[in-house]
């Protein structure tokens, strides 16, 4: 019940904003979309938000690209194609195509990108420069390094104090 609140405010903020020009391109926008679409497509709107935040504030950071398709698509390359399981989002590198299926649901993603893109974020994790959905524990979760900052549905969100 909470959770439809907050998709209600968000909805009509970014409607009443929805004129304002995103500082991005469409590619960007698109790839964007394309990261909450696979990582968080079967998750609320809280958790997609929280993914598009992550992607933002890294391309914000000296130690990650400044573009959102290079954030996304970061990756340890092998004759010019992502090694398997060595990636910034596992779904860029999982072994699986980039096929989008469930056109309402990459509606959804697109939606939260561009929310994201015009400023809506949320302040528990408005920093967040990492997640990990709930199910995993990867090896960084567990440094000194990376606070955690909260949970929505299966994904939990850290900031890696000393990104710069």
């Amino acid at each position: 019940m909470k959770q439809w609140i907050y998709i209600v405010v968000l909805s009509i903020f970014f409607t009443l904003f929805m004129g304002r020009v995103v500082d991005a391109e469409e590619k960007e926008i698109a790839c964007l979309a394309e990261a909450v679409y696979f990582e968080a497509r079967s998750e609320g709107l809280l958790s997609q938000l929280g993914v598009a935040v992550v992607i933002l504030n890294r391309a914000k950071l000296n130690s990650y690209p400044s573009n959102l398709c290079d954030v996304v698509h970061q990756s340890r390359l092998w004759q010019g194609n992502p090694v398997r399981n060595k990636c910034m989002f596992s779904y860029w590198c999982d072994g699986k195509p980039e096929r989008i299926t469930d056109s309402d649901a990459y509606e959804r993603s697109l939606f939260v990108a561009k929310m994201a893109l015009n400023g809506v974020t949320i302040e528990l994790i408005s920093k967040a420069t990492h997640y990990h959905a709930r199910y995993v524990k990867p090896f960084w979760s567990t440094s000194d390094r990376f606070k955690r900052l909260g949970k929505f549905d299966n994904h939990i969100f850290y900031l890696d104090i000393k990104a710069k």
